[in-house]
């Protein structure tokens, strides 16, 4: 399994996300129970977010992000995905 970091960049307004926000989040909590995500949190200085995960590939975990309830609504403008080598830290 590699590791991989997602970068969101919202498109709809804080209000807007704020209203699917707790639907979001309990489909994160799920991801995280099941061990699939490791971190995820909103950036401070844009409106976007950045999620850590577990995966085969990018392109499963892709799939499974078109599942988010935010990326359903529209609510996502772009969505990078990177596999990344934790050397230090909890992830490697």
């Amino acid at each position: 399994m590699a590791v991989f970091a997602v970068q969101y960049f919202y498109s709809a307004d804080a209000d807007t996300l704020n209203g699917l926000r707790p639907v979001h989040r309990a489909w994160l909590a799920d991801l995280l129970e099941q061990g699939v995500m490791l971190a995820s949190g909103p950036m401070v200085d844009y409106p976007g977010a950045l999620l850590i995960f577990k995966a085969e590939s990018a392109e499963s975990l892709a799939a499974l992000l078109d599942q988010d309830p935010f990326d359903i609504a529209g609510f996502i403008g772009e969505r990078t995905i990177g596999e990344w080598n934790p050397v230090f830290g909890p992830f490697n």
